[in-house]
């Protein structure tokens, strides 16, 4: 197996061609529509994935944010090459010891699915041949590049696409690895590296969404394959695996079909709608395709190869249905999965009957109200089925959250390429390559030493502020007198569990947090009522005190404290003088229960055990 990245990483410089800010927002004010057709690229031919895009006659509708402006609409030509942004590109190229070409050209690279105004995505190469290390191994980083970020999909239905213009522009670097990574493992600590260079450039943004990784995987006898837009870090272990699996199931299927010599029957299919009329219920029933029609593609030699294979949950059927998806339907129904929807013993006897099938025959049945789609389905269907004979064909697809990927589209190729008019090149001189070299941030390994040293903080702490991308956050708490230890451990811990538990949307400000450790460190609560507090945060509270009000964490004073433990020691005076130090476990717990986390648990420890000497002194 071989596998490649490209990583998207967002930058905080402000917009790529326009100087507007680069921020999110939900306010809309206005919106256009467009429809997109392609263009042949620099070579004078149309590239695969752009002719398909367009066939799918989709109209794109965009959302106008408080920030949008011409440029972003492709209302007005775009504004030089933003310089901020080209420096941080060309930093991280000094970092991995790229070469930076001597002069930057923006390229137009054709997009028609609608994320692009314009109808193409603005792309300039910075710098080649550079070298990543992790561990023992290196990698080559063949192609560092900038380019503008799509616009937002919001939704889409009824073929419209509706997206909005406040990512549309946000400067990207990308880094694109040679095909040396050989397992998904490998695959996610490539990515943590690159990410954290990236990070330490201080000019990146931080969220759900400013990093993507499109994965590119290809096995002995397979095709590459690029599943796209990757969000979650983690995730690329699981997709990297997943597909291994997917190609390797898929060529066991093509040397079976190969051995029965099996073959794709009839694209334009045979119509077996009357054949449904006894079915009640199930997308086959006369009642769910009114108007349209059933349709049957023969598929001589597949039968058994159509539903899961032994020790996969992968299938060639699940393929198929992926091809009627992209067109607007549904799904379809293959004869590995009958009887069933609704479809009994005699139905599918019948449709065999019609198709003239045998024992080892397959078949596929697409419904539709629509005549039209189901006619542009079943080549698809055909096509796909044809290719199954041939291995496994090179497309891209789109992640799914439990680790599988779903076609969405062919691979795009070198005719989508033509230059931009509109934007002059930029010459990288010596001087800027001096200027910036000068000036290089430091590497992980760099700061994962000096927070292990100067922080005190323990290396698998230290590590997960580093590749979490935490370090600017922690430094700016610390510098506000905020100790290392409790900061380290809200950033790695107990905010990221507050985020689980409260939601993706939950993202407390610095001075929030640094309010939050300030009110533990001067003793209005413990540290242990930091994730009650954090909890109260993302469920709403608007302000720290409302959080710590709602937790119920307001007011023990030392004297209440104290007050509190000699009650509770005195009630259990009897356990006191039979146990005497060993009584210390099971009454920290009854305390604990009452203190409920409004003050620290060491103050109330060396309060228990105090008390509980006292009483041992009184009964001697």
């Amino acid at each position: 197996m071989k596998v490649g990245l490209e990583v998207h990483q967002q930058l905080s410089t402000g917009k790529l061609f326009c100087r507007c800010p680069s921020e999110l927002s939900e306010t809309t004010a206005g919106a256009f529509s467009r429809r997109l057709r392609p263009a042949s690229g620099e070579d004078r031919r149309v590239d695969v994935a752009a002719q398909y895009q367009a066939s799918l006659g989709r109209s794109y509708a965009y959302e106008c944010g408080p920030n949008s402006c011409l440029v972003e609409m492709d209302e007005e030509p775009p504004r030089p090459l933003d310089d901020g942004a080209l420096d941080v590109a060309l930093t991280f190229a000094l970092l991995v010891g790229a070469r930076p070409v001597d002069e930057i050209a923006v390229m137009r690279k054709i997009v028609v699915d609608g994320s692009n105004t314009s109808g193409f995505q603005r792309t300039a190469l910075v710098a080649v041949d550079g070298v990543l290390t992790v561990g023992d191994r290196q990698y080559s980083i063949p192609s560092i590049c900038l380019e503008e970020d799509a616009a937002r999909k919001v939704r889409e239905g009824h073929g419209e696409v509706v997206y909005r213009l406040d990512r549309l522009g946000i400067p990207l670097v990308e880094v694109a690895t040679g095909p040396e990574i050989t397992s998904g493992a490998e695959a996610r600590r490539v990515a943590e590296e690159i990410g954290a260079l990236l990070r330490a450039t201080r000019r990146v943004r931080r969220g759900i969404g400013t990093v993507r990784e499109d994965v590119n995987v290809s096995t002995e006898g397979g095709s590459r394959i690029e599943i796209k837009g990757v969000q979650e870090l983690a995730m690329i272990r699981e997709y990297v695996d997943r597909e291994e699996g997917r190609q390797r199931t898929l060529l066991a299927v093509r040397d079976e079909l190969r051995r029965r010599g099996a073959r794709v029957g009839d694209p334009s299919g045979t119509e077996v709608g009357p054949l449904c009329a006894t079915i009640a219920s199930g997308p086959l029933a006369p009642a769910s395709w009114k108007g349209g029609a059933v349709i049957a593609l023969a598929l001589p030699g597949f039968a058994g190869l159509l539903g899961p294979q032994a020790g996969s949950e992968e299938r060639l059927g699940r393929e198929l249905a992926d091809q009627v998806r992209a067109v607007g339907l549904r799904g379809l129904i293959h004869s590995d999965e009958l009887p069933g929807y609704g479809a009994g013993p005699e139905f599918v006897a019948s449709v065999r009957g019609a198709l003239s099938l045998g024992a080892d025959d397959g078949f596929v049945l697409v419904a539709d109200t629509s005549r039209d789609r189901l006619s542009t389905a079943l080549a698809r269907v055909a096509e796909r089925a044809g290719t199954a004979l041939e291995g496994v064909p090179g497309e891209t697809r789109d992640p799914l959250p439990d680790g599988r990927s779903r076609y969405s589209r062919p691979l795009p190729g070198r005719h989508r390429m033509y230059p931009e008019t509109d934007v002059p090149p930029v010459p990288v001189t010596a001087e800027r390559i001096q200027r910036l070299g000068a000036n290089l941030p430091e590497r992980p390994s760099e700061l994962l030493a000096r927070l292990e040293h100067e922080r005190g903080l323990g290396p698998e702490v230290a590590r997960q502020l580093v590749y979490a991308g935490l370090v600017e956050r922690f430094e700016e708490l610390t510098r506000r007198g905020r100790g290392s230890a409790p900061v380290a451990r809200l950033l790695t811990q107990e905010l990221p569990a507050a985020v689980a538990e409260g939601g993706e949307a939950f993202a407390p400000s610095d001075d929030v947090l640094d309010e939050l450790l300030r009110a533990a460190e001067s003793g209005r609560i413990s540290k242990e009522g930091i994730p009650p507090v954090l909890l109260n945060l993302a469920k709403g509270a608007p302000s720290v005190d409302r959080a710590i009000a709602a937790s119920g964490l307001v007011g023990l004073s030392a004297e209440e404290l104290h007050a509190l433990v000699e009650r509770i020691v005195r009630g259990q005076a009897e356990l006191v003088r039979a146990r005497g130090p060993e009584a210390f476990s099971p009454l920290m717990g009854d305390v604990m229960r009452e203190v409920r986390g409004r003050r620290d648990g060491q103050e109330v420890a060396r309060e228990l055990r105090a008390a509980i000497e006292r009483l041992s002194a009184e009964s001697k």
